[in-house]
């Protein structure tokens, strides 16, 4: 048996104060939280909030499962942040496809909540692509801002 007893089911995401957060284990066999910043875009680790998330559920907690964590992350991305580049053309694609709904007075289909999970699946992970190149030292492949910053 491992260390630590949430080993098995790590990682755990939420919804905290309408933000995602993850909750990841450590090397060491403890846990880690990651927390959305939607002034730079990225997932930062922020552990302060683990015991929160992990035992005051409710209000404004709420467990999601991996699909839930990622469509609530690129929904808020895309509603903080802009720019110019392959992501964005894709927020803009959903954002079309709500507009349709909207404009002919329907709810979303399966179809259409299928290619919308495909959306912010790619979405996701062009960001984590863009970070890990930033991360390494290689220049933007794009520029984007929030507008939760001045300017």
């Amino acid at each position: 048996m491992s260390e630590n007893p949430l080993a098995d089911e790590l990682p755990m995401f939420f919804r905290y104060h309408g933000l995602t957060y993850r909750v990841d284990g450590t090397p060491e066999g403890g846990l880690t939280g990651h927390l959305l910043n939607l002034r730079t875009g990225r997932i930062d680790e922020d552990a302060s909030h683990v015991h929160e998330v992990l035992f005051a559920m409710g209000g404004d907690i709420a467990v999601l499962d991996e699909a839930g964590y990622v469509e609530l992350t690129e929904i808020k991305r895309s509603r903080a942040l802009h720019g110019d580049g392959p992501i964005f053309a894709l927020y803009e694609t959903v954002q079309a496809v709500y507009d349709k709904a909207t404009e002919e007075s329907r709810r979303l289909g399966p179809e259409e909540h299928a290619m919308l999970r495909s959306l912010w699946t790619r979405t996701f992970g062009l960001w984590a692509q863009e970070f890990a190149r930033r991360d390494a030292g290689q220049p933007p492949s794009f520029e984007f801002g929030s507008l939760l910053e001045p300017g």
